[in-house]
């Protein structure tokens, strides 16, 4: 069973969770008990067998618009880098690298951390209203939760770079277009949507699917060095070896493997 949280809510139903952002006040704008939550929610997920597919959302007719000032504009310089990016990485990272298939569902404007965010997911439908762009160099920061390197992997670097530096922001339909998103919806459409299509995925190998995520994910950069580990260990934990290893491990004897030399 998941969790509460404060800043979202999750719900399961027929091996689908979704994820909403719960700060519609607040344009669901990203802070550091948000990003602490969003990585111990990616904890359970991976844990869960019982999940295979997740789709995330927000509340109100809003994404996100990106990451709270109220919660960076203070920091020192050090506290910015150490604390607010490094942990907004970390819990981004978690989101990518989830096992299980991610739908996000932009269901209105896609702002800044809000757009990095959406940026993690394996499939994007967007609602007629969303609006997608990168407006941090306005406040005088950069894209710091991988606004420049994920999304230049998944979007392309010139169309993160008509964003970044030139501040265009992109209306749902410009964004289809464009490869940013990979569905259009009308207004309230998104979540349904999400779900036939999170059903559709469920009739495939769950097995076969999530490895195949782990391997596209590493043809982008995504965590290459932690899928190798990732199916190697696998490979060999589906074979007798580790069993007579850890076995003879106990007995404190030499281990017998079937194909050793005689």
């Amino acid at each position: 069973m998941m969790p509460q949280y404060t800043r979202f809510s999750i719900s399961t139903d027929k091996r689908v969770a979704v994820i909403k952002m719960m700060r519609p006040e607040k344009k669901n704008a990203l802070d550091s008990i948000m990003i602490s939550e969003l990585h111990d929610i990616c904890r359970h997920l991976n844990r869960d067998d019982n999940i295979g597919v997740a789709i995330l959302t927000g509340t109100g007719n809003i994404f996100s618009a990106g990451g709270d000032i109220s919660d960076w504009g203070n920091l020192s310089p050090d506290a910015f880098a150490n604390s607010w990016l490094r942990e907004g990485n970390a819990g981004f990272d978690a989101l990518a690298r989830l096992r299980q298939p991610l739908i996000a569902v932009l269901n209105g404007l896609t702002l800044g951390g809000g757009l990095e965010l959406a940026a993690c997911a394996d499939y994007r439908i967007g609602e007629d209203a969303c609006k997608i762009g990168l407006p941090e160099t306005t406040l005088g920061v950069v894209a710091g939760w991988s606004g420049t390197q994920r999304l230049s992997r998944r979007f392309g670097a010139q169309l993160v770079r008509r964003m970044a530096i030139f501040g265009e922001v992109f209306s749902a339909g410009d964004a289809l277009s464009l490869g940013l998103i990979d569905q259009l919806e009308k207004e309230g459409a998104g979540l349904t949507t999400a779900l036939a299509l999170a059903h559709s995925v469920l009739e495939k190998s769950s097995l076969a699917t999530q490895v195949t995520k782990m391997m596209l994910n590493a043809a982008e950069g995504e965590g290459s060095d932690h899928a190798v580990d990732m199916l190697a260990g696998r490979l060999v934990a589906s074979g007798d070896d580790i069993k007579e290893g850890l076995k003879a491990f106990a007995e404190k004897r030499a281990p017998n493997y079937s194909d050793s030399a005689e």
